[in-house]
């Protein structure tokens, strides 16, 4: 982890941390809708739209990393493997299956 002159150096500053971790987990919010709504047009079932969702994730977790954190996510969050790759993916499930099962219905009916 952290030493105490790698923290007196580089502060950790809490609300700033808070704010990233908010911005990463709306933008996930966000396209995990969005590939709902894709997966049931597309009238993916079962596996392939579960496989749908998290390669649509990694990809939008590759972007975050590449745009917003600048390749460099240890400037931005406290924990970056868990906060930027794992953190909040299986949260934006439920809006997908949500969204998923609302527009395949729509488009098969």
């Amino acid at each position: 982890m952290l030493d105490e002159r790698e923290l007196a150096i580089h502060p950790i500053v809490q609300e700033s941390v808070q704010h990233n971790a908010r911005t990463v987990s709306n933008i996930r919010a966000l396209t995990a809708s969005l590939f709902g709504v894709a997966a049931g047009t597309l009238g993916l079932e079962s596996f392939p739209g579960f496989i749908f969702y998290f390669i649509g994730t990694a990809i939008v977790s590759g972007l975050i990393y590449a745009l917003k954190a600048d390749s460099d996510p240890k400037a931005y969050f406290f924990r970056p493997l868990a906060d930027l790759w794992a953190g909040d993916m299986f949260g934006g499930l439920m809006s997908f299956v949500l969204t998923w099962t609302l527009f395949y219905g729509l488009c098969k009916a």
